[in-house]
Order: C-alpha cells, then sequence, then structure tokens
C-alpha cells in the first residue's frame, strides 16, 4: 500500500487563513501517533493551488479539501493516517 500524501498549501491566502495552524496540526499528529515523516507519511507544502477563494487548502491522495480548520485537519488525520497504538 502507498504511503498518504498530504499537501499542505502555503501560499500567501490560504497560509493566512490558517493553514499555519494545519501545519503545526498535522506535524503534531503524526509525531503523537507514531508516524514518521518521509517513512509513513509524505507530508509536504505546495505554493499556490489557484483556490484561493476556497482556501484554506489541503490535498490528501490527490484529493482537495476546502476551508480546511483545524478540527477539519485532525478529522482528515484520523481518515488517512488511523492512530497507531503506541507501546
Amino acid at each position: 500500500m502507498a504511503k498518504p500524501r498530504i499537501v499542505i498549501c502555503i501560499g500567501s491566502s490560504c497560509f493566512s487563513r490558517g493553514n499555519t495552524k494545519n501545519v503545526e496540526t498535522a506535524e503534531k499528529y503524526l509525531e503523537e501517533n507514531g508516524y514518521k515523516d518521509e517513512v509513513d507519511v509524505d507530508l509536504s507544502g505546495s505554493l499556490c493551488q489557484g483556490r484561493c477563494a476556497d482556501g484554506p487548502i489541503v490535498v490528501i491522495d490527490d484529493r482537495v479539501y476546502t476551508k480546511v480548520d483545524t478540527g477539519l485537519m485532525l478529522d482528515l488525520l484520523r481518515q488517512a493516517l488511523p492512530p497507531k497504538k503506541l507501546k
């Protein structure tokens, strides 16, 4: 199975509308749930996705999500990367 690919738009509009917090949320979620960036998941940023009016934009496995706040970001992460049972 391919590892999930999460792309968070860091264009100026999305970044100022909340993707700053979504980046922090994603990094914290990965750390707290035993996912190692670059091993278990491809987490990256991108420049403008061209949908500024719909931002903040997050793309997971080529599916575009619009108006993503931190609550929705957590829901999307849990769906794509269910919490691991840590020892």
